[in-house]
């Protein structure tokens, strides 16, 4: 059984259209007992600008305070939300936006955005991101901006963590079924995520504020909605509305069939749970588009089907490409080759590398998807580049744009440092980073901090940092110039060190 997070308001109750669902259950929000004389309130918070704390069930509604609660206010917000220009086109523009389904999407979708319409209102958009491990990676930031531009535009959007689907596991894109996880496992899983996600969302806020009214961000797992279903009724309320012969003909299904594995029941059972998230999200939050990974189409169209089965009513799927590595294996925990977002799996100068190192066929590309920079500042960098493209003047903005979304300006400002100390043997850089930069640094070699007696020799600092073997090849690798101290190599084994050194052995 997943965590149970308070479920966060995303946009005021005159703005949400809800249609009763015919004959399905509808979880009812959690009461909390309010201040003696104003009512009772419904346990809703939210991240976002000129959003109340929590709403009050009465005519006019008052505030408490909510404990915790996380709210993200980018810099110039005033008056109500505002239109959103061009908000479909820009992220095709850019490679963002792959597939619109249904494909009267294309033309109903931009009228359903469009702010600048007598009458409109902020619509909701929802993203879902399973826990199968403790961190977010770089194959999930595409979704991330995804939500990022409708949030730009007016929009409120709804990262959703997967606590409970996780437990079944997704098999889109798969040849084989996931190692099963304990729920204890998911739920530790499904806390890092939902950590990672408000991370990410208050950089976004903090340091990439345009001056325009936002939508809001909000964080939800569907283990607070499912863990009060019933198995029985759940399969009879919700299972009799769906068609085996559709099922079986979604590719994802199609290919797991054929394969030597085959499929399990729970995951054939899932593009079900991940259905009744969007109908869920649709009735509660009134959300009609889900954003996804182009292998999320078959569980997007069973949402859809869903919906337009129950309440006739029209709803949206867009999926964004999946990233791929140069040898086109998807990025990712599954694939063995995940860039994590978490700091203590991927360091800030890690992520960065990542970046720095991306090849110029593909720099262009990434900038536009990675990336908030308008698209003429991208073709500018590019023309640049082709001036000097010695300077890799695209690839250390895209590095920078992107580090400083995942761990925000002070993560940028140490995986600078620590270039520097690495690859430019900058002694100031290296004098003021941190221990635990340069053990993020140094990761794969031994870390030894010593403090010195004033005089004492090379040799005696290595054999006490275990730098060196014992013995005459231990004098041989400093006479040869395989011991550097603050990136000076050391020759003479007699030679002082400072009185605090670090020591590492090349």
């Amino acid at each position: 059984m997943g965590p149970t997070w308070p479920e966060f308001r995303v946009r005021p109750a005159a703005l949400v259209t809800r249609v009763p669902p015919p004959t399905l259950p509808k979880p009812a929000p959690k009461d909390t007992e309010a201040p003696e004389g104003v009512g009772r309130l419904r346990e809703e918070a939210v991240f976002g600008p000129g959003m109340p704390c929590a709403r009050w069930k009465m005519a006019a509604p008052a505030l408490w305070p909510c404990p915790g609660l996380l709210r993200f206010w980018p810099r110039g917000l005033r008056g109500t939300l505002s239109g959103a220009r061009g908000l479909l086109t820009a992220p095709r523009a850019r490679g963002l936006f792959k597939d619109f389904f249904p494909e009267s999407g294309t033309t109903e979708l931009p009228e359903l955005l469009d702010r600048r319409r007598a009458g409109s209102s902020p619509q909701t958009v929802y993203c879902g991101f399973d826990p199968t491990g403790d961190s977010l990676h770089v194959g999930h930031l595409l979704a991330l901006m995804g939500l990022f531009h409708f949030q730009r535009a007016g929009h409120n959007v709804i990262a959703l963590v997967g606590g409970a689907t996780a437990l079944l596991g997704d098999p889109s894109g798969r040849t084989k079924g996931r190692a099963a996880l304990s729920a204890e496992q998911v739920q530790a899983n499904a806390s890092a995520l939902h950590r990672g996600l408000q991370t990410l969302a208050a950089n976004h806020a903090r340091l990439f504020a345009d001056g325009r009214p936002w939508g809001t961000f909000t964080v939800l797992d569907n283990a607070t909605w499912f863990q009060k279903e019933q198995l029985v009724d759940f399969l009879a309320t919700v299972g009799g509305h769906f068609r085996m012969g559709t099922l079986l003909s979604r590719l994802s299904v199609q290919a797991r069939l054929k394969s030597p594995e085959g499929m399990s029941l729970a995951e054939f059972f899932y593009q079900v749970l991940q259905a009744y998230d969007f109908y869920y999200l649709f009735q509660r939050y009134g959300c009609r588009v889900q954003l996804g990974g182009s292998d999320q189409l078959g569980n997007i169209v069973s949402g859809y089907e869903f919906i337009h089965k129950l309440t006739g009513e029209d709803v949206f799927g867009i999926t964004v490409p999946l990233i791929t590595s140069t040898t086109g294996a998807k990025l990712g925990k599954s694939a063995g080759n995940a860039v994590w977002l978490n700091r203590d799996k991927t360091s800030p100068f890690e992520l960065y590398q990542f970046f720095v190192r991306q090849q110029d066929d593909s720099v262009e590309r990434y900038l536009k998807l990675f990336t908030l920079l308008p698209l003429p500042e991208i073709d500018h960098i590019m023309q640049l580049h082709l001036k000097e493209p010695e300077k890799r003047g695209p690839q250390k903005r895209l590095a920078a744009e992107v580090t400083k979304l995942v761990h925000g300006q002070e993560g940028l400002d140490s995986a600078k440092r620590c270039t520097q100390a690495l690859y430019h043997s900058s002694i100031d850089a290296l004098e003021v980073m941190s221990d635990q930069e340069l053990k993020e640094l140094f990761k794969e070699a031994s870390f030894s901090e010593l403090v010195l007696d004033p005089g004492t020799s090379v040799l005696d600092t290595c054999r006490r940092a275990n730098a060196i073997p014992d013995g005459p090849r231990g004098y041989r690798m400093i006479t040869e110039g395989g011991v550097s101290i603050n990136h000076r190599q050391c020759t003479e084994f007699c030679s002082n060190t400072s009185t605090k050194a670090e020591t590492k052995n090349r």
